[in-house]
């Protein structure tokens, strides 16, 4: 099981859970307000005239950053930015803005996030895929029904990671694979974990 930021078509990549070991969430970031999916990063500028790196958090960049098209930013006052054109260059994408005209400009901005709204992105077709949004706020019980408490977080780093806040105080961590977390019930607000010893001590 993976959570995510942008996938499904020019959608923000979802989590997937897999069975056991570790899970990676491509286009998962932190930063963005809730209801807000990355669909990439600034990076540094390239040459003079104004051109991005973009660190791509979506599995349709052709048509996230088709000429043209608006994208939201976190911070917001980095933004709205308009795509001018975009290329790839030795395996990554450069892009550039409408009225992003130096490399100085270009520098300012270093570090937004790119951001679409979670309405635009349509849900995964993969039974074990889930766009973080999804999972923040669902309650959390054993599969023995022990209330545990609500996922507050999933942090992304090398493996998934749900942060539970406890019904009595304080936080678990709990890895998103399906040996952990057997049930996800998203439209019943709900999923089930099978914790180990010591998981939740």
């Amino acid at each position: 099981m993976r959570p995510s930021a942008d996938r499904a078509p020019g959608a923000a990549a979802p989590v997937r859970r897999p069975a056991q070991g570790h899970a990676r969430a491509r286009g998962a970031g932190s930063g963005p307000a809730a209801g807000q999916l990355v669909v990439g990063r600034v990076g540094r500028p390239h040459g003079v005239r104004g051109e991005l790196t973009v660190d791509v958090r979506t599995d349709d960049p052709d048509r996230r950053f088709a000429p043209g098209t608006q994208l939201a930013t976190d911070p917001a006052s980095a933004g709205p930015l308009t795509v001018e054109h975009a290329r790839w260059h030795s395996g990554r994408l450069l892009v550039r803005f409408s009225g992003v005209d130096d490399r100085n400009a270009a520098e300012e901005l270093r570090g937004t996030w790119l951001v679409v709204d979670s309405s635009d992105i349509p849900p995964s077709a993969d039974p074990d895929e889930f766009h973080d949004q999804e999972l923040i706020g669902l309650a959390v019980v054993t599969v023995d029904g022990t209330e545990v408490g609500t996922v507050a977080e999933v942090r992304h780093h090398g493996q998934d990671l749900l942060v539970v806040r406890r019904t009595g105080g304080g936080e678990a961590l709990v890895p998103f694979v399906a040996a952990l977390v057997p049930e996800v019930d998203v439209p019943g607000g709900r999923l089930r974990i099978d914790p180990p010893p010591g998981l939740l001590d």
